[in-house]
């Protein structure tokens, strides 16, 4: 292989082991940012010996023991030799398949541990997007409307103050789970709408993503039991989820709600979706955001079509999803809502009505919004501005096709 086979399957073992392969490293020395170093630097050895040697038949495991091998160099310079340098190096000769398999909820610890409360919430956010989700630091600007070295100084920040407060790599115990619960929630539903609608690159969704998000989420759900949220979060999930191989079309190209064939929604996780919901409800304790979120997709999910939803009561879970959350991209999806009760015409008057512009500035989402309902009032024009506004502002190449082909209609 050349190097640029080299590099592209070196990405690939990234993308599908890089998670596990920086849980696992957490595991055993104890400190997320010094594992995320531990596994980049493996990477790199990884690019200078594979075009000479081949890759390996395993490589998470390659990268694992190499890894390994760096945090013990790194011990041992330290003179800091101790019973983990011990039990590490008596097995390291043999690392085999099995050995590779990490415990069950390793990844759960990760989030568990990013979610740390010795950091803000944005920091918790950013630090388990970038270890767990592996998204770039480029990507996470764009995510979080900021600069690359901002973004670049809060993760420093981040893992500096998660060394500095010894915070151990460990899933909490029950006590502690109410006050770290609604930060690992958080953090694990922004993987998961990361991976059903990418910010950045040229994909419509990043698959792995979401289903890294959703087995957090059945972890989750098996650790805490009594939480209706967890299994609200877990509920939206899978609803949402079931819709993946109706979202993209043969040729790779987005399909929007309206046109998918519903056929191809999978009525398994539809099912468990609808489990995980009454779950929540049977608690007893009221719908909470998620919750809410995923009685929406299940009135997508039992309709056979667009114009058969039941879009009075989206409206009404919207409304109450609204006063929970006051999130403005809540609002724009009720007044989406709106639009296909009441028309488009009324829909415009509350966006203009409702929605602030500076709260979304930056974002594709209002113009997309406007665009469409205009359109469908016959303003072309009025559409035609506000449609290419949106595709300038997403960097998202999938959804700017989506955005040129609706120019190019009108």
């Amino acid at each position: 292989m050349n190097d640029v086979e080299i590099r592209r399957r070196v990405d690939a073992v990234w993308r599908i082991e890089g998670t596990r392969i920086v849980a696992t490293l957490s595991r055993v020395v104890g400190d997320v940012g010094l594992a995320e170093d531990l596994a980049h630097e493996a990477v790199a050895e990884a690019l200078e010996q594979w075009p000479r040697s081949g890759v390996p038949r395993n490589a998470g495991a390659w990268l694992t023991a190499v890894a390994k091998r760096r945090a013990i160099d790194g011990w041992r310079r330290q003179e800091r030799l101790d019973q983990r340098y011990e039990v590490i190096a008596r097995d390291l000769g043999t690392v085999t398949d099995e050995e590779w398999e990490p415990v069950r909820d390793d990844v759960l610890k990760l989030v568990f541990t990013a979610c740390h409360p010795v950091l803000k919430r944005e920091a918790q956010v950013a630090l388990t997007l970038r270890v767990v989700g592996g998204l770039s630091t480029e990507e996470l600007a764009r995510l979080f409307l900021t600069s690359v070295p901002t973004m670049q100084q809060r993760i420093v920040r981040a893992k500096k103050t998660l060394s500095a407060a010894r915070v151990p790599y460990e899933v909490p115990e029950p006590p502690e789970w109410r006050e770290r619960l609604s930060g690992v929630l958080g953090v694990i539903y922004l993987i998961f709408t990361e991976g059903y609608a990418a910010t950045a690159g040229e994909t419509w969704m990043r698959r792995d993503l979401a289903q890294e998000a959703v087995r957090l989420g059945r972890v989750l759900a098996t650790l805490v039991p009594r939480e209706p949220e967890v299994h609200g979060l877990l509920a939206l999930m899978e609803l949402q989820a079931s819709r993946f191989a109706a979202r993209v079309g043969a040729d790779g190209r987005p399909v929007l709600l309206a046109a998918q064939d519903r056929r191809r929604w999978d009525r398994g996780q539809i099912a468990r979706g609808l489990t995980a919901l009454e779950r929540s409800d049977a608690l007893g304790r009221g719908r909470g955001p998620y919750a809410l979120q995923a009685a929406i997709a299940a009135c997508h999910a039992g309709a056979p079509a667009v114009d058969a939803t039941d879009w009075p009561q989206i409206v009404l879970l919207y409304e109450a999803l609204e006063q929970l959350t006051r999130n403005p991209v809540v609002t724009l999806n009720k007044i989406v809502a709106i639009s296909m009760v009441s028309g488009a015409g009324a829909a415009l008057e509350i966006l203009d009505a409702e929605v602030d512009d500076r709260a979304l500035a930056g974002s594709h989402l209002l113009p997309s919004v406007r665009g469409e309902l205009l359109t469908r009032l016959g303003r072309t024009v009025d559409a035609r501005i506000e449609l290419e506004r949106a595709r300038e502002l997403t960097a998202n190449g999938a959804q700017r096709r989506v955005l040129e082909e609706k120019i190019a209609a009108l």
